[in-house]
């Protein structure tokens, strides 16, 4: 049986609006909006519910992130496979890599945080059915990600101190 969201679930229930903890804030989503049937590459956010995996950070711009879920430092040779022939496909990899990857030490901020979330893993449940979802640092307000949730580098902090073991990212059409 499949629980209601609670207090400490994260849940975006429509374009642009989340909430958590009784706190609503603005988000992104993906420019198709939200799918229920995602592809790499469609642009869409998958709907579901879904437990955040870890974080990454960037340490030259930002300091660790607190609270519960596991966390390590992004390097420079950091990347995340987005090719579906990619034996690695939907994981973590080390740059140079043979297979199209996604380069996670970029410079326009949007990866300085970014938390995993499980559609589609851990590993690949299906290749082709999306790669690389992550929370992450919005590009600017609202600005449509390629499928990822993204938030004010402040509301993402706030989310992940107030993160729990029974939490979820639930995101609905």
């Amino acid at each position: 049986m499949t629980r209601s969201p609670g207090r400490y679930d994260l849940v975006v229930a429509r374009p642009g609006v989340a909430r958590f903890d009784g706190r609503r804030m603005p988000c992104s989503i993906g420019r198709s909006g939200v799918v229920d049937d995602k592809r790499e590459g469609d642009g869409g956010t998958p709907a579901g519910a879904f437990d955040l995996e870890f974080g990454l950070w960037r340490p030259d711009r930002r300091r660790a992130p607190r609270g519960m879920l596991p966390s390590r430092a992004i390097r420079s040779a950091d990347g995340w496979s987005d090719d579906p022939a990619d034996p690695a496909y939907n994981l973590p990899v080390k740059r140079p890599h043979s297979h199209r990857h996604e380069r996670l030490w970029r410079a326009d901020g949007c990866y300085d945080l970014i938390v995993p979330f499980t559609a589609n893993r851990p590993p690949a449940v299906s290749p082709g059915r999306g790669s690389a979802l992550f929370l992450h640092v919005w590009r600017r307000p609202r600005h449509p990600t390629e499928g990822c949730v993204a938030f004010r580098a402040a509301d993402l902090d706030w989310i992940l101190t107030r993160w729990t073991r029974r939490s979820r990212l639930i995101i609905s059409r």
